[in-house]
């Protein structure tokens, strides 16, 4: 019998100054039983860096060949693919072929590094292609705020990320593995 994915509810406020964007989104997040809450929680820091309408989660790690997170345009286009975690070098490339814009959000501190050691030198040709590293400290702590009812807010200002729940927040500063262009 297979194992159900876990749904989780998320009133996320995204306040991003340096894009221009102020919404409120409710989400819904189906973990799947091999995801951790840290995984979880680095998509949802995802949805918020890109939030935008037509931004939406994919089916999960269960469906290969489908992005964390995609944005469609209205004829049905890959504008954005989003991938979080360290993804197989050979999947970012198949996916720069289809989309205008690839994202990879890895985090797992030693791990990210090795992971881009190994598969920088084929991406780094990839222009449509970023590649960011959450840092493990704040990859840990967001997996705290990791509820079945949750409500965040997201403030980006000036490169600076804070992430708040009401009671706790957490400042969670990106570095930059490969700029796109």
């Amino acid at each position: 019998m297979a194992l159900k994915a876990t749904i989780f509810k998320a009133e996320l406020s995204v306040a991003d100054i340096d894009r221009g964007v102020y919404r409120d989104h409710t989400l819904t997040l189906a973990r799947h039983p091999s995801e951790t809450d840290e995984r979880m929680m680095v998509r949802l820091l995802a949805f918020a860096l890109n939030a935008d309408e037509r931004l939406e989660f994919g089916r999960g790690l269960s469906a290969e060949d489908e992005p964390d997170l995609v944005r469609r345009d209205l004829t049905g286009t890959l504008e954005q693919w989003i991938e979080v975690g360290l993804p197989d070098e050979r999947e970012v490339r198949k996916a720069c072929g289809r989309a205008r814009e690839v994202i990879v959000y890895a985090y797992g501190g030693r791990a990210s590094a090795l992971w881009w050691e190994k598969a920088g030198p084929v991406l780094i040709r990839q222009p449509q292609l970023a590649v960011f590293e959450v840092p493990q400290e704040a990859s840990l702590a967001l997996a705290r705020f990791a509820a079945r009812a949750m409500t965040l807010s997201v403030t980006v200002q000036e490169a600076h990320i804070f992430v708040a729940d009401g009671e706790r927040s957490v400042a969670v500063e990106l570095s930059t593995m490969k700029a796109p262009g």
